[in-house]
């Protein structure tokens, strides 16, 4: 399992018979080293509508005949924009070709502004997800605040990686995602969501240094950059 982070909240996944992208915010995103085109994916997984989540998901979608996996407001919305969809809600988890996903709560809004518009599409809940793919146990938060359920996350399930937010603002900043990371218990926390915009501006270095302070194993992984199981 080949495990690459795109900047922003962007994790894809290369599995060996299929690969998935979440969050793909590529041809936009200042920081990314990759653009929509270099994608090659079977599932892309959107965790909210906002457009540094959605991203380029559409096209990376039509020119793969992949299936985005969505919130099912969201879900539904693309699906008119004749995207192959599968939409879920909060707290269910369904068995795909490639391994399970359930669909985890987030504290954010979640909406979608088409380009060049002023209109404010409401695409439902905002959320995370837990994968099980390949023995491993996977968890992107997506944009989040700090919850006490996290605590449940980590008690019911052993995660061997946890992508958290750490840009504040509009999500949880760096000392509430070091509790997280606690309430997780995940075996590595790797940072997301920060330095793409002036607002998001943080420190990732410092904050694994606050993680391996509490005795949690904290990687900064730089855009392009990969992790290997």
């Amino acid at each position: 399992m080949n495990i690459i982070f795109h900047g922003q909240s962007c994790v894809e996944i290369r599995l060996k018979e299929h690969t998935l992208i979440i969050d793909p915010f590529l041809n936009h995103n200042p920081l990314a080293t990759a653009k929509s085109e270099d994608i090659k994916a079977d599932y892309i997984l959107v965790t909210h509508g906002h457009a540094d989540h959605l991203g380029d998901s559409l096209e990376i979608a039509k020119r793969n005949e992949a299936t985005i996996i969505a919130p099912n407001d969201l879900g539904r919305y693309l699906s008119f924009q004749g995207a192959k969809t599968h939409g879920m809600g909060i707290g269910g988890e369904y068995q795909f070709p490639f391994g399970k996903v359930k669909m985890t709560l987030a504290l954010h809004d979640s909406s979608y502004n088409p380009p060049g518009t002023k209109e404010n599409i409401y695409t439902g809940m905002a959320s995370g997800f837990l994968l099980t793919v390949e023995g491993k146990t996977i968890y992107h938060a997506g944009d989040t605040g700090l919850f006490g359920d996290m605590q449940l996350l980590g008690k019911l399930n052993t995660i061997d990686l946890a992508f958290l937010p750490i840009g504040d603002n509009y999500t949880m900043g760096p000392r509430d995602a070091v509790i997280a990371a606690q309430f997780l218990q995940a075996k590595m926390v790797v940072p997301m969501h920060y330095n793409t915009f002036p607002l998001i501006k943080q420190d990732p270095k410092a904050f694994v240094e606050s993680l391996a302070t509490e005795g949690i194993k904290g990687v900064v992984v730089e855009p392009g950059q990969s992790l290997s199981f």
